[in-house]
């Protein structure tokens, strides 16, 4: 979309008739809020009320203090030690609307960045060796500015004046130009349109950006904040550090997500990002996933998604899969059981029981998505100053960078556009104040590389991703590249046992962190449901699912129990397996069943299917031990998944 210049300001016009206030008065009758057929332009005559011609409007005095102006000038005048606090408010003479004033406060200004002391004589030679001493009203005026003010005390109180109504005048330009161009593209549809509303968006953001501008600090104030934090540790009253994540070892590595960074979470295609990503924004979002054992914070966080590549509909099946159990591709199939099946003496919830109870808890999460294709990085961030205004959200997630385009002028090749995404999507972890995961493809790099396991190098067509980048992950699953090997087919009679520590296995490589270490996290993987958890043999017994381990034939106990790697031994039988009182395909993808009902969410600990259909101790784990014997390593196959309340 190109924008067209406009030849003058509306709220600087001094006389006569602008060319921006002859564009928009060219009808008589000037606008009306709601215009019969005039609409805008032809008298407004249907609308509510009768709006003013905007020449009429532009005529007005814009704001301003001329008051405020003298004695902040005078005061500066007459004491150069209050410079260095005026400068922290008025970031340039713009700020002041007089003209005369501009050129004097620049003069003053130049004058302190040599002198230490700035007093009338010296700034009016420098006044006049620009050739300027009398356009701003000779010796006379600068002495009536060093008379203006009763002291400098309000010297600061005046600069804020004068900076309040210099950013009012320039919300009157902006929206003078946002009149002229929508008017000007009074045609535009579809994505010109949106351009259009995006960049108004931008205009009056950045007027508001202004006050929020960071501002200096002395070591002392934030030496004083690092002891009351520390304080607060050494209290017990650890202050809430980031956003926590709900994989424990991922927690413990980056302390969370933190306030105001940028995570690329980077993978080769068909990686899995999009699945982590969508765990990440659901278990962020419901807080349900979080182990007690590692006093995180369960408090949910609103989430905003900007998925670019898949839609909303495909995104719901996810999630409903992930959570419910129920493998996404019998969702997508329709091929779902109904009714209660029998195994052994364990009845089971049917498929679509799961999901409806699944979609009656995810209903109820923090959890808001944009799938809007085709963004820019500057719509994008429009839209997700929305999302944090409108529903609080304390981490977006952008699925994925590459699909994002950049501002016109970046277009000079891919690597510019990629670069210029990039910083923007850094100025908005830094503006919001919130992390945001920026997903992104990664080069043939580690297709070529022994174990082919990725690196930071790899990330694709831009070395900005990686500077811009706080937190760089990149994630990797090394039985990727072996489908259809024997030795690495669980099912296989050629099966490597070596490799049974890597099937069903992802990584999360740590590959920067500009505040931390770097580090690899292991996860599981369950394909099925595109489902990553945290891994087995580390969290034994304090895994949030409560046992995620497929259940065997006479398996090994719940959770990561004996038995082998309970999440890698294959679905089916009646074991012990499984998070909730019984094993077998109803627990095998590790979710347990959902809650009972959306509206009470939290079960208490010892709930189990086999108690609510009043079946014998002795056989709620389909064969397995009696529960009143004492349990294998690792927990009761019956209770270890309950003992972490889901949500």
């Amino acid at each position: 979309m190109r924008l067209t210049t406009i030849s003058s300001n509306p709220s600087s016009n001094s006389g006569g008739t602008s060319d921006f206030e002859r564009r928009f008065t060219t009808r008589p009758g000037g606008f009306g809020s709601r215009g019969g057929k005039g609409g805008f332009g032809g008298g407004g005559g249907g609308g509510d009320r009768q709006l003013e011609p905007l020449g009429k409007m532009f005529d007005r005095t814009p704001p301003v203090s001329p008051e405020a102006e003298k004695c902040l000038l005078g005061a500066m005048i007459l004491d150069g030690r209050i410079i260095a606090d005026v400068l922290s408010i008025i970031k340039g003479p713009e700020a002041f609307h007089s003209s005369a004033h501009a050129l004097i406060y620049q003069a003053i200004v130049s004058i302190s960045d040599k002198h230490n002391d700035i007093d009338p004589v010296l700034l009016e030679q420098r006044l006049a060796d620009r050739g300027v001493l009398e356009e701003v009203g000779g010796r006379a005026y600068l002495g009536e500015l060093v008379s203006a003010p009763p002291g400098t005390a309000n010297a600061v109180h005046w600069a804020k004046i004068v900076s309040d109504k210099a950013r009012l005048r320039r919300l009157i330009d902006a929206a003078g130009e946002i009149l002229f161009q929508t008017y000007h593209h009074g045609q535009a549809e579809g994505d010109e349109a949106k351009q259009l509303v995006g960049w108004a968006e931008q205009k009056v953001f950045e007027i508001a950006r202004e006050e929020h501008s960071a501002d200096i600090e002395s070591m002392q104030v934030m030496m004083q904040r690092e002891i009351d934090l520390l304080n607060a540790i050494a209290d017990g009253n650890l202050p809430a550090q980031g956003v926590k994540t709900g994989f424990a070892d991922l927690d413990k590595m980056l302390g969370g997500l933190q306030p105001g960074e940028m995570i690329i979470l980077a993978a080769r295609p068909s990686m899995g990002k999009t699945a982590l990503a969508l765990n990440l924004a659901e278990q962020i979002a419901t807080g349900k996933d979080l182990p007690r054992s590692t006093h995180l914070s369960r408090q949910p966080a609103p989430v905003g998604l900007f998925s670019l590549e898949m839609g909303k509909n495909a995104l719901a099946q996810r999630w409903l899969s992930a959570w419910s159990g129920v493998e996404s591709q019998r969702i997508r199939a329709g091929t779902l059981s109904k009714g209660m099946t029998r195994h052994g003496y364990v009845e089971e919830l049917d498929e679509y029981k799961k999901l409806v109870d699944a979609a009656g808890a995810l209903a109820l999460a923090p959890l808001y998505v944009d799938d809007t294709p085709g963004l820019s990085i500057t719509g994008l961030r429009a839209r997700a100053r929305r999302m944090v205004a409108q529903y609080g959200v304390q981490c977006i997630m952008i699925d994925y960078l590459q699909l994002l385009s950049s501002p016109m002028q970046a277009r000079e090749s891919r690597q510019v556009e990629v670069s210029a995404i990039s910083r923007g999507v850094k100025e908005l972890a830094r503006e919001l104040k919130i992390p945001v995961i920026a997903l992104s493809q990664l080069n043939r790099g580690p297709e070529g590389r022994e174990g082919n396991r990725p690196r930071m190098s790899d990330l694709r067509e831009s070395g900005s991703l990686e500077q811009d980048a706080d937190v760089v992950l990149l994630l990797h699953r090394e039985e990727y590249y072996h489908k259809g090997e024997p030795a690495w087919d669980i099912n296989s009679p050629q099966f490597d046992e070596n490799n049974r520590d890597k099937v069903g296995q992802a990584e999360i490589i740590i590959a920067k962190q500009r505040n931390g270490p770097t580090g690899v996290v292991a996860l599981s993987w369950d394909a099925g449901t595109t489902r990553f958890k945290n891994f087995a043999p580390t969290h034994a017994g304090d895994d949030a699912y409560g046992g995620f381990g497929h259940g065997g034939s006479g398996g090994g106990a719940g959770g990561h129990a004996a038995g082998g790697h309970a999440s890698h031994a294959p679905a089916g039988g009646h074991g012990g397996g499984g998070g909730m009182a019984y094993g077998g395909d109803f627990d095998a993808v590790g979710f347990g069943p959902i809650n009972p009902t959306p509206q009470a969410p939290v079960r208490s600990a010892g709930w189990h299917p086999g108690k609510q259909a009043g079946i014998p101790d002795n056989h709620r784990d389909g064969g397995g031990p009696d529960r009143s014997a004492p349990p294998p390593s690792g927990g009761d196959g019956g209770d270890s998944g309950d003992e972490q309340a889901p949500f």
